[in-house]
């Protein structure tokens, strides 16, 4: 867990960087590209060619809707809502996380389901607690954009989670770091169809906007995507959905220090305790299960 909460304080100053340098002042798609061909470059020199076809296509499919397909949906979000209206209708991440993995499981038993869920939709109470304020106008637009990004990185996290559980269990031998290349490059060229149809030649024209983009591409997303799914793989899925919720508080309290925006700080806390308590209770359940488990094996 203590790579996704890394990755967590990292992604926390992206909504930010985003919606205040670069939405509405570079072409979304030019973003998403530039973005995801950064990540890709950084992975490429890891990248073992040899790799079989199964497991090359299979993570160039779920980097193309994890991350490809999400960001055309996240950028064009911060075009219809603010910086907290996106963190706030990112809430629904977990209940698709939960019900996602129990589709692509095939594991449909009631105790499962309904723990998965229950733990989920703590963490959605948490994140709703922080900002349920006045809305903009467009924002059922907006809610359905960023639903739209959701489905797919919640899709992206469990299917990866899966596949390199099964890759373990068949006893694949290539490290992580030198197939993860495919993810990027799986992204890129849905980035690259994107930005051909419909991208427009509005780019950046300031030293801050290109290291923005530098930042988010190499770090945020290369780094940072890369670990996260790692993550991913080391936690249970009730603990996986709700951490996706503890970018909301940590994404406020980046805006509000740094960029001065008004955030309500005991929603804020009572909030981040919400998800906290999420977290803490899959993670004793977890333990608790392992520890019983281990009992009966003896």
């Amino acid at each position: 867990m203590i790579l996704l909460l890394l990755i967590t304080l990292l992604w926390a100053f992206s909504f930010s960087l985003i919606g205040v340098y670069l939405a509405g002042q570079v072409d979304s798609y030019f973003s998403v590209l530039t973005r995801v061909l950064l990540a890709t470059v950084v992975f490429l020199p890891l990248l073992n060619w040899r790799t079989p076809p199964r497991t090359a296509i299979t993570l160039m499919t779920i980097g193309a809707v994890q991350l490809g397909m999400m960001y055309l949906f996240y950028y064009q979000s911060f075009l219809l809502l603010s910086v907290p209206e996106v963190l706030l209708f990112t809430i629904f991440t977990p209940v698709y996380i939960a019900l996602i993995y129990n589709l692509l499981a095939r594991r449909f038993t009631l105790g499962d389901s309904l723990w998965n869920l229950s733990v989920a939709a703590i963490a959605v109470a948490g994140a709703a607690v922080i900002r349920w304020d006045d809305l903009s106008e467009d924002y059922w637009l907006g809610f359905f954009v960023v639903q739209g990004a959701n489905l797919c990185f919640a899709t992206g996290q469990v299917a990866y989670r899966q596949f390199m559980q099964s890759a373990r269990t068949r006893g694949a031998t290539l490290a992580p770091r030198e197939t993860f290349g495919w993810f990027f490059i799986g992204a890129s060229i849905v980035a690259v169809a994107a930005w051909l149809i419909l991208g427009t030649p509005q780019y950046p024209t300031s030293g801050v906007q290109w290291a923005v983009l530098l930042w988010l591409g190499a770090v945020a997303s290369g780094l940072g995507y890369f670990l996260w799914n790692k993550g991913a793989t080391q936690v249970s899925p009730a603990t996986l959905a709700a951490m996706n919720n503890a970018l909301i508080p940590a994404g406020l309290l980046v805006n509000l220090l740094i960029w001065n925006r008004d955030a309500n700080l005991p929603r804020l806390i009572v909030g981040g305790l919400l998800i906290a308590a999420a977290v803490a209770i899959s993670e004793w359940r977890n333990k608790h299960r392992s520890s019983h488990i281990q009992g009966s094996s003896q």
